[in-house]
Formats: C-alpha cells, sequence, structure tokens
C-alpha cells in the first residue's frame, strides 16, 4: 500500500526540511563596512557584490561615508550614530563591523572608548594601522587623522593603553607583506585578536582580492 501525507503534515514536513536555513539566514548580524584614508561607502561594492552572490541579504549589508581628514574620534561619534540605526532598523542586538584600513582606527576607538562592543559580534580589520604606520604619507603634514596614524602618536597610545580588544567581540586582523602603506605589516596585529597572514595583496587590492572577500565572509559565517 502506498502511504500518502495528508495536506496538512505535508505541509508541516516542509516547514520542518526549510526551518534550519531561514534559522541560518536570521542568525547573520547586519555588517556594517568601515572605509580606509581618501576612500568612501563605494569602495566596498566589490565586496558587497561577493556577499550578495554568496546568499546574503543586500539591506543587511551597509557601508559609510566620512570626512576622512577629520580625526578618527570624530568619525568613532558617525560609526556610533550608524550602528544604533542599523540596530533600530534591523530589531537586532549587534551588528558585525568589518574595515580596511585607517577604518579599524575610528571602528576600534567606538568600540573601546565609547563601548561599542556591546553592539558588535565580529570586527574585522583589513590592513589596518592599529599599531601605527612607519610610512609617513603627505596627509600627516595636515590632516589630524593621518597624525593619529603615525608610529607612537598619542590617538594610539590611548587606544592601545590597556585592553586592546575588549568585551565579548570577536576580533580578527587580516595583513599582507606585500602592503607598502602599513609597514612593517606586523603593526596590523593586535594582542588578542585572530591575526592572519594573507598572500601578497596590496593594500587597496584588499577591498577586491577574492580570497580575502571569501576569508571576511568565512569568518563572519
Amino acid at each position: 500500500m502506498r502511504l500518502s501525507l495528508a495536506p496538512a503534515a505535508a505541509l508541516l514536513l516542509a516547514g520542518a526540511l526549510t526551518a534550519p536555513a531561514a534559522a541560518h539566514a536570521q542568525e547573520r548580524d547586519p555588517v556594517l563596512f568601515v572605509h580606509g584614508y581618501s576612500g568612501n561607502a563605494t569602495n566596498w561594492d566589490p565586496m558587497i557584490a561577493d556577499f550578495t552572490a554568496d546568499g546574503w541579504d543586500r539591506d543587511d549589508l551597509h557601508s559609510i561615508s566620512y570626512d576622512y581628514d577629520a580625526s578618527n574620534t570624530e568619525t568613532a561619534e558617525l560609526i556610533a550614530e550608524e550602528v544604533d540605526a542599523i540596530l533600530a532598523e534591523s530589531g537586532g542586538d549587534a551588528v558585525d563591523v568589518v574595515t580596511h584600513s585607517m577604518g579599524g582606527l575610528s571602528s576600534r576607538w567606538y568600540l573601546k572608548i565609547l563601548g561599542g562592543h556591546e553592539h558588535v559580534d565580529q570586527w574585522i580589520s583589513l590592513a589596518g594601522p592599529n599599531q601605527g604606520s612607519s610610512v609617513r604619507l603627505p596627509c600627516v603634514a595636515t590632516a589630524p587623522s593621518c597624525q593619529e596614524v603615525v608610529e607612537g602618536s598619542g590617538f594610539l597610545q590611548e587606544l592601545n593603553a590597556g585592553d586592546p580588544t575588549p568585551g565579548d567581540t570577536a576580533y580578527t586582523t587580516f595583513r599582507s607583506l606585500c602592503d607598502l602603506i602599513v609597514r612593517p605589516s606586523t603593526n596590523v596585529t593586535l594582542s588578542g585578536a585572530d591575526n592572519r597572514l594573507v598572500g601578497c595583496v596590496s593594500h587597496t587590492a584588499f577591498l577586491r582580492d577574492d580570497g580575502v572577500s571569501e576569508d571576511v565572509r568565512d569568518v563572519l559565517s
């Protein structure tokens, strides 16, 4: 005898089979992407395209533009406002933050000094000068933000004093020996973070490198 499911039972079974996938999608935090010096929100378009192609909801992927000459402390305030807006929109209680270069410093100021670690599950730094850089770019002469990137700056001393990776946030850094802007490359690393070395990726190529993009998605997943 062939057994058949009643319509109601079939619906229940279908729901049970699809529930894990739906639950997995709902577990993902919204992501905020923070660019570096001389950049803007569109820098993240290639990586966001990779995310959406991999099944991420485009509405959960946010990028911010800011005055990159201003102090990183000012940018941290903007990040705080953006995170609050994202959480209000999503109804969630946490976001993930992905940063490039100097964006790592303003976002870390938000996490550490402004208490943002309470609202961030995962923080990722791509080629971020977390310990500063020995490369003195021309903008150091004019931009407060660049002055804060120089090794030994008062900003960095305050940011790195005590615990550089506070709270329950998971911290991950990516660096490359081919990065000629943040030197030495070990200045990207943070005590208490998962510090990863990638292949030969230039400073700006972190934003569009397929391998880096896949690694970032793996961390967030």
